[in-house]
């Protein structure tokens, strides 16, 4: 027997028992599903740095490269994003075609099943380049490859499904699709009202043992063009015919789309994108049970499958076109802001510029290190499902402020919609990326901390489950054992915050890395003074906290922009510490140092048990929040990266997909080039006061041969600064009846006066 089990620990654990809140089924099995990794580490208050330089950086074979550089340049040289919204809507057959071929599809399924069998960061890639091209087409490429049949057959499909049905994926045969959302649930899968009923029934001639099913689902990406539908659905066993239980829980299966009962409705149009989207029904559709995934095995197991699958895709798709979308942004905003000029000055001169451009090169940074970070891990094996809601929310929500400070900067150009606006769709595209696999919302104020604090805590997901336990001296037992290594992990955490906090980071532990030494050493102290409110608030609210959302919302954006600034310390090591790179990784710490300090202000400002704020305030922030951001220099710096041809621009922005043509994007970067290469002649005129290039060569100013620079120039920008315009006819159908539009109004008025 022990005393402090008995006697100590004892009271403890039954009061813990009576305020742990009950946790649904879908609840927990999302808890459950994937890995923690490098959050485990933050969560400790105290991470080990040697281990996160230690990570190989996720690399491409020469396989993975080939395709890159080969058909993903010949995909990119098809598409033509206008037409594609504004003519066609919807991908040409020529390009569905070359997809298919290409085995586009299959970029994940091994290559046993006849896919391509690559990993993780190439997948990333892919999708990174073609999102830089058409949103459309990398949408179609992204989502057979993110959540759907493929990745669930490949993780949880019995031998002989895989075999039937990956090669098909594979070579385009079958689109596949997956359905989960549900006019009445949303985001609340636990309240789908889809259902399927184990049942007898005919199925090609053969009675069998299978699932009548009835559903209705929308907002399905593929869904339109699908012949393979994977399904989540509610199971039922009213009969008994496989077991005792009645309700068996959420099951995912394979639907082939031309089964009597399916239905497939018309499209969809998502804010004026026209990737195929749309609603899909079924009525009284029977499938036998192997059309399962994993056979009858797996019956109730969808959520858990369905998490587990996400906790990798989040991580890919989203995060790799939104760190397109940030670099995109970073090269056409630089270029742009360089070339246009306002008072006879490039308009990059003005200060109220720079702000906004230096935002923009910093996201790009920032979004694309982490986006490498966490394909690093899923090339190891890990599935993060904490870090992957992290990508998720903040590459989305970044590259929104990215691309809105982009159409600030552009004005009109980026408002006048047609074939030479390079942004316009770009950002009517943005709230489509922050509304799917999840809302942001839900997001932020749910998962990444109410997740994180049970799979990342060293402690705590051991307590619950002790807590749990049916047996209770067995559960006793194991709470025993974890909440007294508990106890000493939080005082280990209060001594060590407080230390860090008071002498601001300058004995925290950090890795020699020559200038960003002192980035680790404050990471290091915020991630202590992170562990330690985090034991603080669920000490003192337990369940409740899950409840407190705009509570939960702060620790998780500590706990983000703990993770994100990791990832960029990573990338400045792994890139070899450029040295000109390094304003941009200096405006991602002190704005991100700002967000940390701000929400732990906000934090001890408002948890309910005031003397644990004022406690923690006096322990870690005792002077309140002093980091106020970027400095006027360091905005300065960070700007100048996308305004000059440079090898650190090239490495903000590497590996987009601009097209020689005449179109947009290749007459800025024309543009561009030209302006950067007669900059000396044009200050040469300036400083004599001159205004036009043939006055400078007349008065020997400047040579002709940099008179011709200047005028190619000048005329470049010109065309880059047009905008397009369009017959009336071409617009509306109302003016195909007459050529003369003021014609037209004049009759439609005597019609007017004369009725």
């Amino acid at each position: 027997m022990s005393f402090r089990r008995d006697y100590i620990t004892k009271p403890i654990f039954y009061w813990a028992r009576g305020v742990l809140p009950t946790m649904s089924d879908t609840e927990r099995e999302a808890l459950e599903a994937g890995d923690v990794w490098w959050d485990a580490d933050l969560f400790t208050g105290n991470p080990d740095w040697s281990k996160l330089l230690a990570i190989a950086p996720a690399k491409l074979t020469d396989e993975e490269h080939a395709f890159l550089h080969g058909p993903v340049d010949e995909l990119c040289n098809m598409l033509d994003e206008w037409k594609i919204n504004w003519e066609w809507r919807d991908l040409p057959p020529e390009v569905w075609a070359f997809i298919k071929a290409k085995k586009f599809f299959g970029m994940i399924i091994p290559k046993e099943f006849g896919g391509l069998g690559f990993s993780p960061y190439a997948h990333s890639e892919v999708v990174r380049k073609i999102s830089s091209r058409s949103l459309t087409a990398a949408v179609t490429v992204m989502v057979p490859n993110s959540l759907g049949p493929g990745e669930l057959l490949m993780r949880f499909g019995t031998r002989e499904q895989q075999d039937r049905w990956l090669p098909r994926l594979a070579a385009g045969q079958d689109i596949p699709c997956f359905g989960l959302t549900s006019p009445e649930a949303g985001s609340d899968a636990a309240s789908m009202i889809d259902t399927g009923i184990i049942c007898k029934g005919n199925f090609e001639g053969r009675e069998l043992l299978g699932l009548k099913l009835n559903w209705h689902k929308r907002y399905i990406t593929l869904g339109p063009v699908s012949t393979l539908l994977g399904l989540a659905f509610k199971a039922y066993d009213p009969d008994h015919l496989v077991g005792s239980e009645e309700e068996l829980g959420i099951t995912v299966a394979l639907i082939p789309t031309h089964l009597p009962g399916v239905s497939i409705g018309q499209r969809h149009l998502p804010a004026m994108q026209v990737f195929q989207n749309g609603p899909n029904w079924g009525r009284d559709v029977f499938i036998p049970l192997d059309y399962i995934i994993g056979g009858q095995e797996r019956l109730g197991q969808g959520w858990k499958m369905l998490m587990t699958a996400l906790a990798a895709g989040r991580g890919i798709s989203l995060p790799s076109l939104s760190a397109a979308g940030a670099a995109y942004a970073a090269r056409t905003t630089g270029a742009y802001a360089r070339i246009r000029e306002q008072f006879g000055i490039s308009i990059s001169k003005f200060e109220g510029i720079e702000e906004p451009l230096a935002r923009i090169a910093g996201t790009a940074y920032l979004l694309d290190a982490a986006r490498r970070l966490t394909c690093a891990a899923l090339n190891e094996g890990h599935h993060p499902a904490v870090i992957s809601g992290i990508m998720k929310l903040h590459a989305t929500e970044r590259m929104r402020i990215a691309i809105d400070d982009a159409m600030d900067i552009h004005g009109g150009k980026a408002v006048i919609d047609g074939p030479q606006n390079y942004l316009g769709g770009l950002y009517r595209s943005v709230p489509v990326g922050i509304t799917v696999e999840g809302a942001n919302i839900l997001t932020r104020n749910l998962i990444v901390f109410g997740q994180g604090a049970i799979r990342a805590h060293p402690y705590l997901l051991q307590e619950m489950n002790a807590l749990g336990e049916t047996d209770r001296d067995k559960g006793l037992t194991a709470f025993d054992t974890a909440f007294w290594k508990h106890v000493g992990h939080s005082f280990a955490t209060m001594f060590r915050a407080w230390g860090r906090s008071w002498s601001f980071g300058l004995f925290a532990p950090a890795p020699d890395a020559g200038e960003a030494t002192e980035f680790y050493r404050q990471l290091s102290r915020y991630s202590s003074a992170f562990a330690l409110c985090a034991d603080m608030a669920l000490l003192t609210l337990g369940g409740a906290l899950k409840r407190k959302e705009m509570l939960s919302a702060r620790f998780g954006d500590i706990l983000s922009e703990l993770y994100l600034l990791s990832a960029a310390l990573k990338r400045w090591q792994d890139e070899g510490r450029q040295k000109e790179d390094l304003p941009a990784l200096e405006w991602c710490m002190a704005s991100g140092f700002k967000t940390i300090e701000n929400r732990f202000a906000e934090i001890l400002a408002n948890l309910p048990n005031r003397f644990v704020g004022w406690m923690l305030k006096f322990l870690i922030q005792p002077f309140g929040a002093r980091v106020t951001g970027p400095s006027d220099r360091m905005v300065h710096l960070c700007a100048q990266l996308v305004l000059s041809p440079s090898a650190a621009r090239d490495r903000l922005t590497p590996d987009l997909a601009f097209v020689e043509d005449d179109g947009g994007i290749a007459r800025l970067e024309k543009a561009f080039r030209l302006v950067t290469e007669a900059d000396d002649a044009a200050k040469q005129l300036r400083a004599a006061r001159l205004n036009d290039w043939r006055e400078g060569v007349k008065k020997g100013v400047i040579t002709e041969a940099d008179g011709e620079k200047l005028a190619a120039a000048h005329d470049a920008v010109a065309k880059v600064i047009e905008v397009d315009d369009f017959a009336p006819e071409a617009l509306s159908p109302i003016y195909k009846k007459t050529a003369d539009v003021h014609q037209f109004f004049q009759e439609l008025g005597e019609q007017r006066a004369a009725s």
